[in-house]
C-alpha cells in the first residue's frame, strides 16, 4: 500500500549549503521556503545535482535537501551521478507518495526528473529560468519535453524557448518578492546608481561603469555601487581606475544576501546591463527598494511600472541621466510579483 505522506521532489543543479549560505540562488530558496509555507503538510526533499560540495542529507528551514556533489564533471562521473540520484528516488518513492517532481533549469536535471517520473506514472514539470532557453541547449533536442509540461519564468524566455526549440512552454511562471525582506526601509537615498550580480561577461558591466563615467559630468558628486564577485572583477578595477571613479564607484565584491538588499534601498536608480536575462530577481527586489530600474532586456509582454527598458548603451545613458536629474523622479516600492503568488500558481499546477 502506497503511504500517504504527500511528497514534492525539487531537482536543482546547485541549493544552499545552510540557513546561512544566502547568496545561493536567491529566488530559489525563497520559493522553497514560499511553498512550505503555502502547504505545511507537504514533505519537500530538495535533490540537489552539483553543489554543495559534500554527499549529505541536511535540513534546510523544514526541507530535507540531498546533496550529491556532481561538481559538474562529466563522463562516467556524470553517469554515476545519475545512478545514485535515481536510488534515492526510488527510496523516495518507496516511503513516500511522490505528487510531483520540479525540475530547476532545462538539463541534466529535467532529464533524470523525465526519465524517472515517465517510468513511475508521475506528474514532472521543467522550469526554464534563463540560458536554458537559448539554442545552445542540448538537452531539449534530445529529451524533448513535450509543451505541456514546460514552464517559463517569463514571457520572454516563453517566446526564446518557442524560437529556438519550436515549443511553446504551456505555462510561464515568474518569479516574485518575499515581501517580508522590505518592511524596514532604508529612508535615506544617497546612492545614485547601482548594479549587482556575478562579474561576468555576459552581465556588460562595462556600461555601468562607463555610464557612472559620463554623468559624472553632469553629477560630480555623483555615488554609484557595484556589488557582486567574478572573473571580470580586475578588469572592472581597471576600468574604474581608467575613468578616475575610484571615490565616485564602490565595488564591494560578494556581499551576503540582506547586505545587497540594504545597499538597494539606499539607491534611486538601479541599472542592470545584462545581455541575457530569464526574469531578473535583482531587477525586482531594486523595485522593491524603492529604485527605478533600468535595463536592455524586457521580461514580460507588458510594461512593469518604475521599470525602464532601453534598447543600447546610449539609450540608458540618456534614461539614467533624465531619472537622476528629474528631482520627482523618487518612487514608492513597488512590488509587481509575489513570491507567495509564484508558489501558489505552481501547486495549482501540480494540482490540475
Amino acid at each position: 500500500m502506497k503511504p500517504e505522506k504527500k511528497t514534492f521532489v525539487i531537482l536543482t543543479p546547485g541549493f544552499p549549503a545552510s540557513e546561512t549560505d544566502s547568496t545561493c540562488l536567491p529566488m530559489q530558496q525563497q520559493f522553497v521556503k514560499a511553498l512550505k509555507q503555502q502547504d505545511a503538510s507537504l514533505n519537500i526533499i530538495v535533490l540537489s545535482f552539483q553543489y554543495p560540495y559534500a554527499v549529505q542529507t541536511y535540513s534546510w528551514f523544514g526541507v530535507t535537501v540531498m546533496s550529491f556533489n556532481g561538481q559538474n564533471k562529466g563522463g562516467l562521473a556524470r553517469l554515476l551521478l545519475r545512478r545514485k540520484i535515481n536510488a534515492a528516488l526510488q527510496k523516495i518513492s518507496h516511503s513516500s507518495n511522490i505528487v510531483g517532481l520540479l525540475s530547476f533549469w532545462y538539463n541534466e536535471c529535467a532529464w533524470v526528473g523525465k526519465k524517472f517520473a515517465a517510468k513511475n506514472k508521475l506528474k514532472h514539470f521543467c522550469w526554464i529560468l534563463g540560458q536554458d532557453a537559448r539554442a545552445n541547449n542540448h538537452y531539449p533536442r534530445r529529451l524533448n519535453l513535450p509543451a505541456a509540461e514546460t514552464i517559463a519564468l517569463s514571457g520572454f524566455l516563453q517566446t526564446e524557448f518557442k524560437n529556438n526549440h519550436g515549443i511553446t512552454p504551456a505555462f510561464v511562471i515568474p518569479p516574485g518578492i518575499d515581501t517580508n525582506l522590505f518592511a524596514d526601509g532604508i529612508q535615506e537615498k544617497d546612492i545614485h546608481l547601482m548594479a549587482a550580480g556575478s562579474l561576468i561577461p555576459l552581465k556588460q558591466f562595462e556600461i555601468f561603469i562607463e555610464l557612472v563615467a559620463a554623468i559624472k559630468e553632469q553629477v560630480p558628486g555623483i555615488k554609484a555601487v557595484l556589488t557582486g564577485d567574478g572573473p571580470e572583477m580586475e578588469r572592472l578595477k581597471k576600468l574604474v581606475a581608467k575613468h578616475d571613479l575610484q571615490s565616485h564607484l564602490l565595488l564591494t565584491g560578494e556581499l551576503a544576501y540582506p547586505e545587497v538588499l540594504q545597499w538597494m534601498q539606499r539607491t534611486k536608480t538601479f541599472i542592470h546591463p545584462s545581455s541575457y536575462e530569464g526574469f531578473s530577481g535583482v531587477c525586482l527586489e531594486a523595485l522593491a527598494a524603492g529604485a527605478q530600474v533600468v535595463s536592455f532586456c524586457k521580461p514580460m509582454k507588458q510594461d512593469i511600472e518604475n521599470w525602464k527598458i532601453v534598447n543600447n548603451k546610449e539609450e540608458m545613458k540618456k534614461q539614467a541621466s533624465e531619472l537622476l536629474l528629474n528631482a520627482d523622479s523618487t518612487v514608492a516600492k513597488s512590488i509587481p510579483l509575489t513570491i507567495d503568488d509564484t508558489a501558489n500558481k505552481m501547486l495549482m499546477l501540480f494540482e490540475r
